[in-house]
């Protein structure tokens, strides 16, 4: 039996039939960026890139089936062959999920759409058990207690052994006669009720044993707010090596590159410039001390960009590393010096960003900015700073999302307090080991201009 099942083919069904509305998006969840993209094409890639699935088909919130259409238009997900409209709950979904895989056996898988972390090994163990099983669920030890409560009064009536209990996930596998028969009978009971497929198995079909493999942590389910900003963290984690890339791996990945640095003369920016430099890049520095260039005006950003493009033919990388920082009190900063932080810390990246898109396109390369941690809270005396290193933050995510269609990546870094001279001009020397080095922080950059990211805020802490 088990090498007939061998032979069948395996449908992955990804259900994005909800419209999300305890995540307060204003939108459904599953079309909600992360990382650059909507939630729902994560999915879809993971899945795509997995060899054990042979198709995949989307069921999807009806107002909004264009969103997914356009994926397969694309081509870049080959294994996407249809969208369908969803049904209004869950298990109409998946009965017209069912109408559309027709009659023919075969495995199949129904996943969450908002379950973008779903790895080739839980995709492949669910193939692998329909092999010996009709229906496969996905679940993880529970670590905190699960209790049993009374609905009514709100009294614990049972704190079951959590040894025995998981918490479910998807995908949930079957064979296709298995579910379609299931459900079948599920139509025949008036008083029919259950929030997953398995269940669905499980009462109508009791003489069918449902195997269950392991999940994974990261195989989280984004329902709330919160979970969006946990889940841009771990695709921020997930493509970050704690240990950074190899040599060998960056000089692969610069090789023929071009790279632009405006603040390059000193501190993180003139390390950014000696890597890159380093592992292969062509690197065109551009600062106010070193070349007489100043952001804030947009005839030397356009000069810049242009004289790097003539002379190499191309720029795949831009950098700002250029700011000021001064300190004090609001009512000790005069006018002049409050236009001059918005000038050169606000302005100067959004004219670097609307003059940096073209050459960028032609490459599909990537934007990087750099925040400070002091743009998550304006602390006292650096109210002028915080403010626009926050207004740096934000507009990495929104150039992320309105440039993510034409191919172009944008991302932030924001580094621990690091050793640099406009530190020092500002602070004065520190205690030694207290800071991070300018260095670290360059390599970390180069990591993350080399890396698949978009609209990150890329942390660098100094290792403990």
């Amino acid at each position: 039996m088990a090498s007939t099942r061998q032979t069948l083919e395996t449908v992955a069904v990804v259900l994005a039939g909800g419209v999300g509305v305890r995540a307060g998006l204003g939108m459904p969840k599953q079309l909600a960026r992360i990382a650059g993209k909507p939630i729902i094409e994560h999915t879809i890639a993971a899945i795509d890139a997995c060899p054990a699935i042979d198709r995949i088909i989307v069921m999807m919130e009806p107002n909004h089936i264009s969103a997914v259409t356009d994926l397969i238009e694309t081509g870049r997900y080959p294994k996407l062959t249809g969208v369908f409209a969803g049904g209004e709950t869950r298990n109409d979904t998946t009965r017209l999920a069912l109408d559309q895989l027709g009659d023919t056996e075969c495995k199949v898988l129904f996943h969450d759409a908002v379950r973008p972390f779903v790895d080739d090994r839980i995709l492949q163990d669910c193939v692998d058990a329909l092999d010996h099983y009709g229906a496969v669920d996905t679940a993880i030890p529970s670590a905190d207690t699960i209790i049993q409560i009374n609905t009514e009064t709100n009294v614990l009536v049972d704190v079951p052994p959590r040894a025995l209990l998981r918490r479910g996930q998807t995908p949930q596998a079957f064979l296709k006669s298995t579910i379609t028969r299931a459900y079948e009978r599920a139509g025949k009971d008036r008083n029919f009720v259950a929030t997953d497929d398995c269940t669905v198995v499980l009462k109508y079909t009791p003489d069918v044993a449902v195997a269950v493999i392991a999940g994974s942590d990261e195989n989280m389910k984004i329902t709330e707010a919160i979970d969006v900003f946990i889940a841009d963290k771990l695709f921020q984690l997930k493509s970050a090596d704690p240990e950074g890339l190899s040599t060998a791996a960056r000089e692969k990945a610069l090789a023929d590159k071009t790279i632009v640095v405006f603040g390059g003369s000193e501190g993180i920016g003139a390390g950014i410039c000696a890597a890159a430099e380093r592992f292969g890049a062509t690197v065109f520095s551009y600062s106010r001390s070193g070349t007489g260039t100043h952001i804030q005006k947009r005839k030397h950003v356009v000069a810049a960009l242009q004289q790097a493009h003539q002379a190499s033919g191309r720029i795949d990388y831009v950098v700002n590393s250029a700011g000021v920082l001064d300190i004090g009190g609001l009512e000790t900063f005069s006018p002049d010096a409050v236009k001059r932080t918005i000038k050169i810390n606000l302005l100067g990246p959004v004219i670097i960003a609307q003059e940096s898109l073209p050459f960028l396109k032609e490459t599909n390369g990537q934007l990087l900015y750099f925040t400070s941690s002091s743009y998550t809270r304006g602390r006292a005396n650096y109210g002028m700073y915080s403010a626009t290193k926050a207004a740096t933050v934000n507009l990495t995510q929104s150039l992320s999302e309105e440039w993510a269609e034409v191919g172009v990546r944008v991302n932030c870094i924001n580094p621990e307090r690091t050793k640099t001279g406009m530190r020092t001009k500002a602070f004065g020397e520190e205690p030694e080991g207290s800071l991070l080095s300018a260095d670290a922080v360059a390599m970390a950059s180069i990591d993350t201009l080399i890396s698949p990211v978009t609209g990150q805020i890329v942390d660098v802490r100094r290792r403990s």
